[in-house]
């Protein structure tokens, strides 16, 4: 660019940070092409502003594929005049399903690690943690 324009690329980078410019920053969007997306997120919103009464509402979610790994040897601690340190190579020790949800009222994070990522794991981290803490059904807000 500042060849383009005649200036020094000192230039080009004084202008672009004067101005709050990041052209090498993307950020990226996708529009749902649910039909009943609106309906659906004017529900969900309604749940966090205005829950019914007697409700808990969770904010849940789900992640895959979590690698359990550990160094080959134990890090050495930082001490004055250097850095923490550990080994680059690890030990794979498989890997697991991490549930997690928010009780968005308290703040409290539940979370539970299944060693699989099926319906059953996901029925099961529901029937943990919101059966086992109150008497009234489950309703999942898609």
């Amino acid at each position: 660019m500042a060849k383009q324009v005649g200036v020094s690329p000192a230039s080009v980078q004084r202008i672009w940070s004067a101005w709050g410019l990041k052209p090498h920053l993307v950020k990226t969007f996708k529009l749902s092409n649910d039909r009943h997306f609106e309906d659906k997120l004017v529900d969900v919103v309604g749940l966090y502003l205005n829950p019914p009464d007697q409700a808990v509402v969770l904010c849940m979610d789900e992640k895959s594929q979590v690698q359990a790994l550990d160094r080959t040897q134990p890090s050495l601690p930082m001490k004055k005049g250097r850095a923490g340190t550990m080994t680059h190579d690890y030990k794979r020790h498989g890997t697991t399903t991490l549930f997690a949800a928010l009780n968005v009222l308290t703040g409290v994070v539940i979370g539970r690690c299944l060693p699989r990522h099926r319906n059953t794991e996901f029925l099961k981290f529901l029937h943990i943690e919101a059966y086992s803490r109150c008497s009234f059904n489950v309703r999942p807000a898609c």
